[in-house]
């Protein structure tokens, strides 16, 4: 059964859509909450829930808002930068601790960019799961986060490696 987060994430995902062309320019939607919330028929903080956790920064949105009767939200699509500056950001955002959420949504973004597959996004979760070594958990997240830079570095470096054997050929 699919959660209504899921639900109220995949729709306004497909107002974001360009039915033009598949571009990767920004793109932006404005919507009213509690239009939102009266069409799914949930409360208002779940539309806020859906916004905090699946539209960040990290995930390539902003979201600007202004309350008031004439109120709205605006989720604006970021143009995706280049890769290199993708995997730096992301990189620069791991710091020295990252729970398990945190890395899951780093890994997803790579994954929608197409930066990794899908089988190399499973690796990755596998590898950064919190049960997978049996340490206290700020160490676990200390762990994860030394990991998860090296699986950038290593994804930046792969790229490189590619694009010189390809110019040498």
């Amino acid at each position: 059964m699919k959660l209504l987060s899921d639900t109220i994430e995949e729709f306004i995902k497909t107002l974001l859509i360009d039915d033009e062309e598949d571009t990767k320019e920004a793109t932006e939607v404005e919507l009213r909450r509690n239009e939102l919330a009266a069409h799914f028929q949930c409360a208002p903080s779940q539309i806020n829930y859906v916004l905090a956790t699946r539209f960040t920064p990290e995930h390539g949105y902003v979201i600007e808002s202004r309350k008031g009767g004439g109120g709205y939200i605006r989720i604006m699509r970021l143009a995706t930068t280049s890769r290199e500056e993708l995997l730096q950001t992301l990189y620069q955002r791991i710091g020295t601790s990252i729970s398990a959420t945190e890395a899951a949504k780093i890994i997803e973004t790579l994954k929608t960019e197409k930066i990794i597959t899908e089988d190399e996004a499973k690796l990755m979760q596998a590898a950064l799961n919190p049960m997978a070594v049996p340490l206290p958990l700020q160490m676990k997240d200390a762990l994860a986060a030394g990991t998860l830079r090296s699986m950038l570095l290593t994804i930046a470096k792969r790229k490189n490696t590619a694009e010189k054997e390809a110019s040498d050929t």
